[in-house]
């Protein structure tokens, strides 16, 4: 017999090779998806039985021809471990779909372990816990309320009025859900809550949403709601751009009425408002070593400044006269009140008695924009302020004259107002020292 042999079923063949004197073996060869498969067999009548099979497998379309016996073998492996998968959690997975999805994330983690990248993922994996969103609130609100309250001889981590505003807004949000669960939030339920507030400015609005962020990132870090949760995403949780208020002041002869109309600390508030640029928070939490602890200025401590940074305030000529009857006083520089509500009440009866109109933040406004227009420079003015640079050139440039300025300025105590202030204040101090 001739070798080789060739075994044909239609258009398909198989190769017999006979034996050699290096190789006592029959062996049998075909083509099977573009690779040429061998396979040894010990007698000719085994070989001719194999190579018939395997030629008519090949013309019937058997793919299965083309694997080695390690890839055959390899598949089985596979067919069991998805098997042994879909009995542990219920999931069928088909080997094509585990081959590609894992060839896929191997391509995405560009050399790194998978399975390091799975364990690090699983660590850091939040187990979201159910939480009553009423009782979420009352808790992060609980956390808040000791920073509203001011220790001896220190400034409130936060302002009282900003954290009851923040009480106020919470408590609203949580009864206009009263009865559900945070993770049964939505965009949806955003976006009707605030269909309440279209009558609200741009600027409560965008408080109210500042808030809900405040309260949602808390909700993450405590596991109440996944970092996932995308209520930020909602149509009506995207600020607003605020309408520009428009900036209105004193006039001249109003500050000077109002230094004429006023005495002692009043007097003085008013003073250091107008003509030192001071906030009134600012003002009311100084004490008179504040004012008079460095020549020619009010020290502004951090403690003290809105914006938590020391900055000096220059103490012109006119304020200078203003307060020269106080030198040597000691406490605070508004004792008289004990909150800012106080004051304002006693300021608006003082306003409202010398028929001058409501300007609100008037005296602080009054003295950023006359000193700009005196000088013309935004990073002196706003160093003095505290304002930044940009936002006083938007809203103070062009509202007044220089010679608007140098009158309001100019607002000097009169002989008799200085010996009046003299008088009271020597009363004062001598009532202080029988006391003492």
């Amino acid at each position: 017999m001739r070798f080789p042999k060739t075994i044909r079923h239609h258009k398909s063949e198989v190769v017999i090779y006979g034996k050699r004197p290096a190789y006592p073996f029959y062996r049998i060869s075909w083509k099977s998806g573009g690779k040429r498969q061998m396979r040894s067999l010990g007698t000719y009548s085994e070989a001719l039985a194999e190579a018939e099979k395997k030629v008519r497998e090949l013309s019937a379309g058997d793919q299965t021809l083309s694997l080695t016996a390690k890839e055959a073998s390899d598949a089985l492996a596979i067919r069991d471990a998805l098997d042994t998968f879909r009995k542990r959690t219920g999931q069928s997975i088909s080997p094509i779909q585990a081959v590609t999805g894992y060839l896929e994330a191997a391509r995405k983690l560009a050399g790194r372990s998978l399975d390091g990248v799975v364990d690090t993922y699983l660590s850091t994996l939040a187990v979201v816990r159910t939480k009553d969103l009423g009782e979420a609130v009352e808790d992060f609100l609980a956390l808040r309320a000791p920073k509203a309250q001011a220790t001896e001889g220190k400034r409130s981590v936060l302002n009282p009025k900003y954290v009851a505003n923040v009480e106020s807004w919470l408590r609203q949000f949580a009864n206009a859900f009263k009865g559900h669960k945070l993770e049964d939030l939505s965009k949806d339920f955003l976006n009707r809550y605030f269909k309440a507030f279209d009558e609200l400015s741009a600027k409560s609005r965008n408080d109210r949403r500042i808030t809900l962020r405040l309260f949602f990132k808390w909700c993450v870090r405590n596991d109440y709601l996944p970092v996932t949760h995308r209520l930020n995403e909602a149509d009506a949780m995207v600020m607003e751009a605020k309408e520009d208020g428009v900036i209105d002041f004193y006039r001249p002869g109003e500050l000077r009425k109002l230094l004429n109309g006023s005495s002692g600390s009043m007097r003085a508030v008013i003073a250091i408002q107008a003509l030192a640029g001071l906030r009134l928070e600012e003002v009311l939490r100084l004490d008179w070593s504040d004012v008079f602890k460095v020549e020619g200025h009010i020290e502004i401590s951090s403690a003290k400044s809105k914006t938590r940074s020391r900055r000096l305030a220059e103490i012109c000529p006119s304020l200078a006269a203003w307060l020269e009857p106080h030198k040597g006083s000691t406490g605070k520089v508004a004792s008289q009140w004990e909150t800012p509500n106080g004051y304002v009440q006693a300021f608006t009866a003082l306003r409202e008695k010398l028929k001058i109109p409501s300007r609100k933040n008037g005296l602080r406004h009054g003295f950023v924009t006359f000193h700009y227009a005196q000088h013309q420079n935004e990073n002196m003015t706003a160093a003095l302020a505290g304002h930044s640079p940009t936002m006083l050139h938007g809203h103070y440039r062009g509202l007044a004259t220089k010679d608007d300025a140098e009158k309001w300025f100019e607002s000097k105590p009169s002989l008799s107002d200085l010996e009046q202030a003299a008088v009271t204040h020597g009363k004062k101090r001598a009532k202080a020292d029988e006391q003492r």
